[in-house]
């Protein structure tokens, strides 16, 4: 809420996601930025060119948008993403809308 509430919307993802790193960074967690993910097809290896955004503390991902809305693409890329990375929970968080509350979206992988 911070990064969003200095900010405001109208800037690009990348803006966004290094000011959350930088903040999560310094409360102490454990963010990776950018992280490569390799997809597995058939046991072997594919470098396909994915990276997640930010995964915290190995345990959430966290797609970064600026986008007009959330919609079920971004929902499914988060599911594949958490499904290749094996982990359980992952946020969509759009910055380009007015309350960042508004663009907010849980994703379980079960």
């Amino acid at each position: 809420m911070e990064v969003h509430k200095t900010l405001g919307p109208g800037l690009l993802e990348s803006s966004y996601e290094n000011c959350l790193a930088y903040l999560l960074n310094k409360r102490g967690l454990k963010v990776e930025k950018q992280k490569h993910l390799p997809l597995v097809f058939h046991e072997v290896k594919l470098e396909a060119g994915y990276r997640i955004d930010l995964i915290i503390e190995n345990m959430v991902v966290v797609e970064v948008k600026a986008a007009d809305a959330i919609i079920d693409i971004h929902m499914a890329q988060v599911l594949t993403y958490l499904r290749l990375s094996n982990c359980r929970v992952g946020l969509i968080l759009n910055f380009n809308t007015v309350y960042l509350k508004d663009g907010i979206r849980r994703v379980i992988n079960t």
